[in-house]
């Protein structure tokens, strides 16, 4: 095995750490506070969208099985 093939780790002191956190802080960008209030009042009206939709096709489910049950129970006269 060469030596170029080995690659010794670098442990990194807490200062280093924090400095190298504060830069990539530095690269980031933050949303708006109007940003932020415009993409909520969107996840929660498409949350009560989603959740009218699945009760009413849980409620369509719930009525056809029930017919279905019905049905069976008349041909076998139960």
């Amino acid at each position: 095995m060469s030596e170029a093939a080995i690659e010794v780790k670098h442990k990194e002191g807490l200062g280093e750490f924090v400095k190298k956190t504060r830069a990539e802080l530095d690269k980031t960008s933050f949303p708006s506070s109007s940003d932020v209030q415009s993409t909520t009042i969107i996840v929660i009206v498409s949350v009560m969208f989603f959740a009218a939709y699945l009760f009413l096709v849980d409620r369509g489910w719930v009525y056809i099985l029930e017919a279905l049950t019905w049905v069976i129970n008349k041909i076998a006269g139960a």
